[in-house]
C-alpha cells in the first residue's frame, strides 16, 4: 500500500505538497494558512482567488521545506547553514515547468548570492554533480567575484539525502538557462 500511495503522489507533486499540507494543519487544529505561515492580510478576500492564492503560497512552502531538508539546511556549493540565507532554488524555472515545479528533484538548496547566480544563468550544476561557472564571469578581475563565485567551478555539490537532482532537469538548466 505504501508504494502504491507513493507512487499516486510522486507523479503529482502538486497534490502532494496541498494534501499533506491539508492533513498536517487537521491534525493539529491549525488553518492550513496558519501552519504554512501565511500572511492572512495578503490574500484576497474570499473566492477562487484566495483558493488558488493560498494553494500556491502553501506548495511554495511545501517545496522550501522539502529541499531544505533535503540537503540538511545546507547550501549545496558552500555548505551555509543559515536557513534565513538559503532559497530552494528551481533547477527548471517555475514559469516553465508547471508539472515539476514542487518535484523536490527539481529543487536545490542554494544560498541567496549563488541562487541568484544560478537563476541569471552564471552557474549551473552539471549532470555530473559539479558547478560551471560561465565565463562572461571571467570578464571580472575583483576579489569578490573570485571568493564567491570563481573558486567553486568544477567542484562536486553536496548531494542531498534524499531526492538527487534530475539529470534532465540539470541538462534544460545547462541548455537553456546557463550563459556559456
Amino acid at each position: 500500500m505504501d508504494t502504491e500511495i507513493w507512487n499516486e503522489f510522486s507523479n503529482n507533486w502538486d497534490k502532494l505538497a496541498f494534501e499533506s499540507e491539508r492533513l498536517l494543519a487537521q491534525k493539529i487544529g491549525k488553518s492550513v494558512e496558519d501552519i504554512s505561515e501565511i500572511e492572512i492580510s495578503d490574500l484576497p478576500k474570499t473566492g477562487k482567488e484566495r483558493e488558488t492564492t493560498v494553494k500556491v503560497r502553501v506548495n511554495q512552502n511545501f517545496f522550501r521545506k522539502t529541499v531544505l531538508a533535503a540537503y540538511s539546511f545546507k547550501c549545496c556549493i558552500t555548505g551555509l547553514d543559515v536557513p534565513e540565507l538559503l532559497n530552494a532554488s528551481h533547477i527548471i524555472p517555475w514559469s516553465k515547468d508547471e508539472v515539476n515545479r514542487m518535484n523536490p528533484r527539481n529543487g536545490l538548496c542554494l544560498n541567496a548570492i549563488h541562487d541568484r547566480a544560478f537563476d541569471r544563468g552564471f552557474l549551473t550544476i552539471t549532470p555530473e554533480l559539479t558547478i560551471k561557472v560561465s565565463k562572461s564571469l571571467k570578464q571580472f578581475k575583483n576579489d569578490a567575484v573570485q571568493d564567491f563565485l570563481l573558486k567553486y567551478d568544477g567542484l562536486a555539490i553536496t548531494l542531498p539525502n534524499r531526492f538527487i537532482p534530475d539529470i534532465a532537469f540539470l541538462k534544460y538548466h545547462n541548455k537553456n538557462v546557463f550563459r556559456i
